[in-house]
Formats: C-alpha cells, sequence, structure tokens
C-alpha cells in the first residue's frame, strides 16, 4: 500500500512539475502574437486608396462610353420614329437593321466593360493584398512576432486585448513604405 501511495505521489508530483513548467513557458516566454484588423489596414492603405481612384478613372471612362453608345441608340430610335412615316418598307427595314446593330454592340460592349472591370479590380486587389501581406511579413521579422493573425469584419478573433492590435502601427509602416516607392 505504501508502495501504491509513492508511487500516486510521484505521478503526481510530476504531473505538478509539467503543470507548472508549462505555465510558465507560456505565461513568461516571450511568444509574441498579434493582429491587424485587416479591413482597416486595406481601406487605410494609401497604395489601395490610388489603386481605388484609378480604377474608378478607368470606370468613368467606360461608363462614359457606354452613355455615348446609349444616346446613339436612343437617337437613332428617335429618328425612326420622326422619320419612319415617310419611308419605304426597304428605308424602314434598313433603319430597324441600324437600331439592332448599335443595341447588339451596346451591349456586347456593356458585358465586354463589366468583364473587364471585374478583371480588373480582381488584379488590383490582388496586388495590394500581396503588397500588404509581404510588408506584414517583414514587420512580424522586425518586431521579433512569432505570428500575426488578420481580424476580419466577420470574426476570425473572438476577443483579443487591446495590445495586441497593431493595425495603426502596421498601417504607418506600410503607408510609409509605400510613399517611398
Amino acid at each position: 500500500m505504501e508502495f501504491m501511495s509513492k508511487s500516486i505521489q510521484l505521478v503526481l508530483f510530476g504531473l505538478l512539475f509539467l503543470a507548472t513548467a508549462t505555465l510558465y513557458y507560456f505565461h513568461f516566454s516571450q511568444q509574441k502574437v498579434a493582429y491587424v484588423d485587416s479591413a482597416k489596414l486595406i481601406n487605410g492603405y494609401q497604395g489601395m486608396v490610388e489603386a481605388r481612384k484609378e480604377f474608378q478613372q478607368k470606370s468613368s471612362v467606360w461608363k462614359a462610353n457606354i452613355d455615348t453608345l446609349a444616346q446613339e441608340v436612343q437617337s437613332a430610335i428617335q429618328d425612326y420614329e420622326r422619320e419612319s412615316a415617310g419611308m419605304t418598307a426597304r428605308e424602314k427595314e434598313l433603319s430597324k437593321e441600324l437600331i439592332r446593330t448599335k443595341q447588339k454592340q451596346l451591349s456586347d460592349y456593356q458585358r465586354a466593360m463589366n468583364e473587364k472591370a471585374g478583371q480588373e479590380d480582381a488584379q488590383m486587389t490582388a496586388q495590394v493584398l500581396d503588397q500588404v501581406n509581404a510588408y506584414i511579413q517583414q514587420y512580424g521579422k522586425e518586431h521579433g512576432y512569432r505570428i500575426i493573425l488578420a481580424a476580419t469584419e466577420y470574426g476570425n478573433i473572438a476577443y483579443a486585448e487591446e495590445g495586441l492590435d497593431i493595425t495603426a502601427q502596421v498601417l504607418e509602416g506600410l503607408n510609409k513604405s509605400y510613399a517611398g516607392q
């Protein structure tokens, strides 16, 4: 019986030692962990602001072209309605064909511009995310972080102490890095 109690004591002592060592390691070691708010980081990044502005300018040109084509279609329809009474059957058919052609051109151009806008937006976003991710990696190495998590508006982080949010510092450095390019 005494042997069992010594064995149990030894096992309990071992478990206590292991638990204490584990707590000591996690509590006192310098396991630097932090997170960034990805939405704040992306929206505050000057590279993204400028990319969006450039995309908006391109988008405005595409919209102006679409508006011009739509106006041409509308004008052709109005011309037809105004002049159709004095047209021959052949002239009416040619006018209708012209309107259909212009409508198809408008539709094709709108579809092509929507595809192009989607592709350019995806490419722009990928380039910005590559820049941000590269900077976060560099920042983490320079500041000794073992891991930097990204919090999204939908939640990947349920709770974190305030001091673990390094979004402002990363954003400041990211914008300085961008301005220096």
